[in-house]
């Protein structure tokens, strides 16, 4: 029985049509010789070639060429002022991050430039690195705050984060990072810095429907294990989904109490063991892998992606975009990262930065995959495997970019 369009439908026919549904037992989901029908911002139809009623309906024929989701970069810091590039430099000619830190230097020095920019300032530094990714086919992005670690200066991060949303063709999850660092005004009052969030930025930023989850940096140099537990319990009380930079520097437990919480995510996870591998498959927690920052600190301790594998835990891929320790504005670069320092396979990679970062940010239902009933945020690309766009950097080979059933950008 054909399905039937309607006036305003549109078809896009002659895609290759990698749908990332793993319901589909094949590679990246692949369907060929199938019709994908858009009605407005849902995709309402994926069928056979030939069985669409489509007399009403605008046709986009794409001749061939590979269709995928819409790429999701599911953990940034995007939203910051100033950069660190001197510090780099230093580094790259032997001083230590500890004596960095010692000048000022560090995520402190960010937080500095960041609290000097006004809102509007903030956002115009902000769009070109947005903007970057776009190109490259990221049509949903998370952005954490961090970079202020106080209420006013967090607000207007988040503020940034908002009004991108509603400038550009694109899905910003914003994440509340108070718990990044110990703010230079609370130095060795940690504790206190932590009920100040708990009882006055994070509730306060959540009345005004600024953020959807919050985040910890729990680690020897960020905050404790209690201290984390805390912060998650307050979230908790509010309704508020947590998530955690755990496991990067040592393994102090923080993605097992991610777990306890039923957390969207744990990001970075080199050190994570096997009792915390369990402990994200039942909670069914997504592991967030961040090549980019292992690349950038010449790091060598490998997250246990065997162990990952084995456990069936979802493993998603992103930039963690930031100006410390990973300034790359592009996921397709950190996909090719994940490839060959992580070694994870083309399919895995592109699970990474599909269903299973949609699935990190909470919305597994809607995004991240071709199907009927979710959102038409897709990329057209001038390629017919998709293990191309992780082989080769440096070219571009988005062809169109679709959001929401829109074409946002298209190149001859």
């Amino acid at each position: 029985m054909s399905f039937k369009t309607l006036a305003h439908d549109v078809i896009w026919r002659n895609g290759r049509i990698a749908t990332m549904d793993a319901n589909l037992n094949v590679a990246y989901g692949l369907l060929e010789n199938h019709d994908m029908v858009t009605r407005d911002n849902l995709i309402v139809a994926i069928v056979p070639k030939g069985e669409l009623d489509s007399r009403d309906a605008k046709v986009i024929d794409l001749e061939g060429r590979l269709v995928t989701p819409g790429l999701i970069d599911c953990h940034t810091h995007l939203v910051f002022g100033g950069n660190r590039a001197a510090e780099w430099e230093q580094r790259m000619n032997g001083v230590s991050y500890e004596a960095i830190s010692q000048q000022g230097g560090g995520i402190n020095s960010t937080v500095r430039a960041t609290r000097s920019l006004n809102e509007e300032q903030l956002y115009q530094v902000s769009q070109p690195r947005l903007e970057a990714l776009i190109r490259e086919g990221v049509t949903t992005i998370e952005m954490k705050s961090g970079y202020g670690l106080d209420l006013e200066s967090e607000q207007k991060q988040l503020m940034v984060a908002k009004k991108l949303a509603e400038s550009y063709p694109v899905t910003v999850s914003s994440t509340l990072l108070s718990a990044h660092t110990v703010p230079p005004e609370y130095k060795d009052k940690s504790d206190e810095y932590i009920d100040l969030i708990c009882c006055d930025i994070m509730p306060k930023l959540w009345e005004q429907g600024l953020f959807e989850a919050v985040d910890v940096f729990c680690e020897s140099v960020g905050f404790s294990l209690e201290q984390s537990q805390k912060l998650f319990s307050a979230a908790q009380k509010l309704g508020i989904p947590v998530k955690g930079h755990v496991e990067q520097l040592s393994n102090l437990g923080g993605s097992e109490l991610v777990a306890s919480f039923k957390g969207l995510s744990v990001d970075h996870i080199e050190y994570l063991d096997l009792k915390g591998i369990r402990a994200l498959k039942e909670s069914g927690t997504v592991a967030v892998l961040l090549p980019g920052a292992f690349y950038f600190l010449r790091e060598t301790k490998l997250p246990p992606i065997d162990l990952l594998r084995e456990h069936q835990v979802p493993m998603a891929v992103s930039t963690d975009f930031n100006p410390g320790t990973s300034p790359f504005a592009s996921l397709r670069m950190i996909m090719n990262m994940a490839a060959v320092l992580f070694r994870l396979t083309p399919e895995e990679i592109w699970a990474g930065v599909t269903c299973h970062a949609a699935k990190a940010l909470g919305r597994e239902d809607s995004h991240g995959q071709l199907k009927t009933g979710y959102q038409a945020d897709f990329v057209v690309w001038n390629a017919v495997d998709p293990v191309e766009m992780i082989y080769e950097q440096g070219s571009q080979p988005l062809y169109m970019r679709v959001y929401q059933g829109r074409i946002s950008h298209q190149n001859d």
